[in-house]
């Protein structure tokens, strides 16, 4: 008799190879390249007087990239095109993902939204949004009563 090792995942991962079949079937898009969309990692952090959103989106040129805010909604649009060059080549591997993506943020009511500053540098989008001035911390000096 022998013993298999039980892999938790595996029924998953058959599942979810499914589904995006199904999917890819229902699209009657048999392209890989048109149905690699992906969606770029994001690191949100805030200090006292700003959020930031930091998104990862390498090999993408800035006119490419859509940045809007809507009713409170941080929108951010893209698309990492394929070379089309590239396509006749003899590939062994893709593994980088292309075509378009798209990330929604809804913001708080205590961000500033007419003043966003967007920069873009080494495939990173750099997005600030300074709160409102009601929404910074304020120092309150406590008075201390000598007793009598």
């Amino acid at each position: 008799m022998t013993i298999t090792r039980w892999d938790p995942f595996r029924e998953v991962a058959t599942l979810q190879g499914r589904v995006n079949s199904l999917f890819r079937d229902m699209n009657g898009d048999n392209d890989p390249l048109a149905a690699a969309s992906f969606v770029p990692a994001v690191d949100i952090y805030e200090d006292p007087q700003k959020v930031v959103l930091k998104l990862e989106v390498p090999g993408i040129e800035e006119k490419d990239l859509d940045v809007r805010v809507e009713n409170r909604t941080l929108t951010v649009k893209g698309e990492r095109k394929f070379e089309a060059e590239e396509k006749e080549q003899n590939f062994h591997r893709i593994e980088r993902r292309y075509g378009s993506f798209y990330r929604a943020f809804t913001l708080p009511s205590t961000l500033d939204t007419e003043n966003v500053a967007a920069s873009y540098n080494a495939g990173v989008l750099k997005l600030e949004l300074t709160k409102k001035p009601e929404a910074q911390p304020k120092q309150i000096k406590i008075n201390v009563a000598k007793a009598a």
